[in-house]
This record gives structure tokens, sequence and C-alpha cells, in this order.
């Protein structure tokens, strides 16, 4: 099961160079590819704002 990222995200960039599958893309939210996610967690143990979560 894939991680997503919420409306928490406050687009700091923490999460992309963590994810060791580059499975997140950038924008005003940043969003988690849920075919790439290996369901690592990384992401979500780097995020600040608490804004990722698994799916």
């Amino acid at each position: 099961m894939a991680y997503v990222i919420n409306e928490d995200c406050i687009a700091c960039g923490s999460c992309i160079s963590e994810c060791p599958v580059e499975a997140i893309s950038e924008g005003d939210i940043y969003s988690i590819d849920p075919d790439i996610c290996t369901d690592c967690g990384t992401c979500a143990d780097v995020c600040p704002s608490e804004a990722i979560h698994p799916a």
C-alpha cells in the first residue's frame, strides 16, 4: 500500500531526496505515485508537517 501526502504539505522538499524510488512529484502539494511507491515510509519519517501517511 502506497503512502499519500495530504493538504498539510508545506512543499518543503524534505521528502523528495529521501525517496529511494523517486515516487514523489513537486507541486503546491507534493504527490506520491502509488505505482512506484514501495511503502518504505522514509518520506513520512522526514516530513516536518506530518503530512505523509499510509493510504
